[in-house]
C-alpha cells in the first residue's frame, strides 16, 4: 500500500451529540471539550496510520470558528497530512450539524503532532 494510500485509509470519523453536560453557561460546547474529542480523534487517525505507539507532542493552531450549540450534532474529522521520519502531522475538522436540518459547517480546525514511541517510550521510526 502507498503512503497515500494509508493516509486515506487512516481517516478518522467520529460523530458525536453535544448535551447540556458538555457546555457552558452560554450554552455552547466547551472548548476544552472539544480540544479533548479532537486529541482523541488525531490519535485514533495516527494510531490508525502507523499501527503504533503514539504520543501527542502538540497541538497546533486551533481555530474556533463558529461556536457549537447544545442540542446539535460534530463530526471529527481527522485526516493524516504529513509523515516525518519520528512523527506525524494530524489534521482534525470538526463540522457541525443541525439535528434536525441539513445544515452543515466547519466549526473548529486544528493540527496536532504524534511521535511513534517504543516500550520505553523513546522515539521510534514510523512504519510507512
Amino acid at each position: 500500500m502507498s503512503i497515500e494510500e494509508k493516509m486515506q485509509a487512516s481517516e478518522t470519523r467520529i460523530t458525536k451529540a453535544v448535551f447540556p453536560n458538555t457546555t457552558n453557561h452560554y450554552a455552547t460546547l466547551f472548548g476544552g471539550t472539544a480540544l479533548q474529542w479532537m486529541d482523541e480523534a488525531a490519535f485514533i487517525t495516527a494510531t490508525r496510520f502507523s499501527r503504533q505507539k503514539m504520543v501527542t507532542v502538540c497541538s497546533d493552531r486551533i481555530d474556533f470558528k463558529h461556536p457549537i450549540p447544545a442540542g446539535t450534532f460534530v463530526e471529527l474529522v481527522g485526516r493524516v497530512v504529513k509523515v516525518g521520519n519520528t512523527s506525524l502531522q494530524v489534521r482534525v475538522s470538526v463540522y457541525l450539524e443541525r439535528m434536525y436540518d441539513d445544515s452543515r459547517e466547519k466549526a473548529i480546525e486544528g493540527g496536532f503532532t504524534f511521535v511513534a514511541v517504543d516500550d520505553s517510550m523513546q522515539p521510534v521510526p514510523v512504519r510507512k
